[in-house]
């Protein structure tokens, strides 16, 4: 099995808002990443994207010059997935929550990969247990689940019960390279530890929204004046993604959940997704959440 420091090619695929996120971190951090998606447009709408985030890394001061450097040529894009594989050490699978067409993804991937690669998901609720069956190498294979990658730097290293307890090592190192905070889940639970808990915020949001209680800016504006966060439940479900937060809400039984995918539906079917479509709950990519005097008295 490879160790940590063999790790140097990392294949993202899936260039949604955690994908290109992922895929921008590893490249700042000196590793050789190729960013794979389907959709032509997704990865221009990724490289566009990367250069905003890249400007405001600078500007905040989050990562040097040169780091930045070493961007145009740690990263590529592409849309062909036998090229993307090719001398691949990790994959970092973001592809769209939803548990058929993961499944069908890695079906197509797993025979392409070479003996040993480390295959990761970036789930955010299904379970490894529910994909491992698709997997070639189910002793490779682990959910790790990112965060914010910038801002939330947590990253959860969540076995299925025949991962290789080597991986779990290899991933919690890995995690710390790229300057994440790993976090071991121990078992397999939904959520992991604070979706599980984040779920239950961002769906009561929804809540008070639904029943008139208040608008999505006053819910956002009450929660970041309480808790000191960069952005409240609509717009870190911006970030998330609506359509990944519809197939989490979707996929559980209760009224509060269905009535919570119900209304990122109604923003789905109009082709707002949050950061990635440049339009959710707010605009982007200066959303008005992030101005100065959203918070002011």
């Amino acid at each position: 099995m490879k160790t940590v420091d063999q790790i140097n090619h990392v294949l993202v695929a899936g260039a949604g808002t955690l994908g290109l996120r992922i895929a921008l971190r590893c490249a700042l951090d000196g590793y050789k990443v190729t960013l794979f998606d389907i959709s032509e447009s997704q990865l221009e709408s990724a490289q566009g994207l990367h250069g905003y985030l890249l400007k405001g890394l600078l500007k905040n001061q989050k990562i040097t010059s040169a780091q930045a450097e070493l961007v145009p040529a740690n990263l590529s894009y592409t849309n062909d997935l036998d090229k993307a594989v090719v001398g691949v050490d990790l994959v970092s699978e973001s592809v769209t929550e939803d548990v058929e067409l993961k499944n069908s993804f890695y079906q197509t991937l797993t025979p392409k990969l070479a003996p040993g690669v480390i295959l990761t998901s970036n789930t955010s609720f299904l379970m490894p247990s529910a994909l491992v069956d698709s997997v070639r190498e189910p002793a490779m294979f682990c959910a790790f689940h990112f965060h914010d990658v910038f801002n939330q730097v947590v990253v959860d290293v969540m076995p299925h019960a025949t991962t290789d307890p080597r991986v779990v090592e290899l991933l919690m190192e890995f995690g710390r390279r790229i300057n994440q905070i790993p976090v071991h889940v121990q078992k397999e639970t939904p959520g992991y530890l604070y979706n599980a808990m984040l779920m239950s915020i961002l769906g009561k949001a929804a809540e008070l929204l639904i029943d008139e209680a208040g608008s999505i800016q006053d819910i956002d504006r009450s929660f970041m004046g309480n808790f000191g966060t960069p952005a409240g439940p609509f717009g870190m479900l911006d970030q998330i993604g609506l359509d990944t937060a519809w197939h989490i809400a979707n996929s559980q039984p209760d009224a509060a959940s269905q009535r919570f995918a119900e209304l990122l539906k109604s923003y789905i079917d109009q082709g707002k997704l949050g950061f990635k479509t440049g339009e959710g709950f707010y605009q982007y990519p200066k959303p008005e959440f992030a101005q100065a005097e959203f918070l002011q008295p």
